[in-house]
Formats: C-alpha cells, structure tokens, sequence
C-alpha cells in the first residue's frame, strides 16, 4: 500500500520506518519538499521512502497518517488539501497539546470537543479514525516492548475505515484483541483528554514506554 505519513517528527518517520518493514511504500509530508529530516530519512531507507510537501504525501497515499503537532494539524491538512484527503482513510494519531505555559502542556481542545473531531469536520468527505494517540512512538510500532497485554483504542464513523485502521495496527504488532473500539469519533476527546494522565505516569515512572490494559470485570450480583 502507499501510505502517507504527514508530519517529520519522531511519530512520524517513527511510523515511515515501520511501515517500509512491513512492505509499504511510504511518503513523509511536510511544509517543504527539502525537509532537512524527511531528506535524511530518505536517504537512510532507500527507493520505497520517499519525501515532498503535505500535498504531494496526500496525493500519493492510498492511505494518509496525520502525525504532526496537534496544535497545527488542521493547517498542515489544509495544505495536504480537501481533495486529496477525500475518500481516503485518514489516521489521527496526533494530540492538541499546548506547551506554551511550559510543562504540563495543557489541551487546545477538550471537553465537548476534540482534535479528531474539528479534522473530521473540516474535512467531511476523509475517513478520519483516531488511533494510536495514547501511547509513545516507539511502543505504536513495537508494543511488545510493555510486557503482557495492552490496550489500543480506535474511534471513528466508518466501521469500514477502522477496519482497515485496525488492520495496520495489527501489522504494526496489536493483536485483535488488544484493539478496543471505542465507537464514534467523539470518543477522540476521551483518548486526548488521557494524555493529562499519561504525562504523569511518565513522571512518575521515569520512563515514556509504557501503557494500560483495559480489562473487564463481571457485573456485581443482584
């Protein structure tokens, strides 16, 4: 598949390198077509990586990953462009976070809206799906490396698209029944509004490679 990844930091060469392992044909998107990071990323991976604007990744990918900053995702989709993206499956892996107050960073979006929300709207005909926001880059292409079971959350309007969504979750090392749908896109603002806890428990444990299993219980008696 030729997949899109728009954004050229740790997240998103993170998920071009692993998705060039699993055999795709990967495009990383940016502002500009020589990008020092998405160059150097080319260079390192050779003839299936390839690099360009947000317009030329859009145009080129079967499937599209957003995986820029939050606080600028809607613009760099904007650029991707509306045509582009329509039809396509779109992954929101990103998180609106606002590090202008310094550390915690707060939310630019939360409550009674989120991140994936205002991308699903501003771009009605993509299939936006978020996915992959509550965990670190590493462990979104390796989750082997927190030990037992784990959970990943999908949400969405497309049935279809979080299937497809899910698919590549599983080449990425989720087995099904780590994969929890967590139903329509508004749940995005739950998943977002997580990141609040999960920067503490990266604070509390000294190390941003971790994760949570969501286990259910049994209905108490009577």
């Amino acid at each position: 598949m030729r997949i899109a990844v728009l954004g050229t930091g740790t997240v998103g060469r993170t998920l071009g390198s692993a998705l060039l392992r699993g055999g795709h044909e990967v495009r990383l998107g940016s502002r500009a077509a020589d990008n020092e990071a998405a160059v150097a990323w080319v260079a390192e991976h050779g003839d299936q990586a390839s690099a360009g604007t947000f317009a030329d990744a859009a145009g080129f990918g079967e499937l599209v990953i957003n995986a820029t900053a939050g606080a600028a995702s809607l613009d760099a989709l904007a650029l991707a462009g509306e045509q582009q993206l329509a039809g396509k499956v779109l992954i929101d892996v990103a998180n609106p976070l606002d590090f202008s107050r310094g550390m915690p960073p707060t939310l630019t979006v939360c409550n009674d809206d989120s991140l994936g929300e205002q991308v699903q709207r501003a771009f009605p005909e993509a299939r936006v799906v978020k996915a992959l926001n509550t965990v670190t880059a590493a462990v979104m292409v390796q989750p082997s490396l927190v030990p037992g079971q784990h959970t990943v959350f999908v949400a969405g309007d497309d049935a279809e698209a979080k299937a497809t969504a899910s698919e590549l979750l599983g080449e990425l090392g989720w087995p099904a029944s780590s994969i929890l749908d967590l139903g329509d896109i508004t749940a995005a603002r739950g998943t977002e509004m997580y990141m609040a806890l999960w920067i503490r428990l990266w604070g509390a444990l000294g190390s941003a490679v971790l994760n949570i299993e969501v286990r259910p219980g049994m209905a108490p008696a009577g």
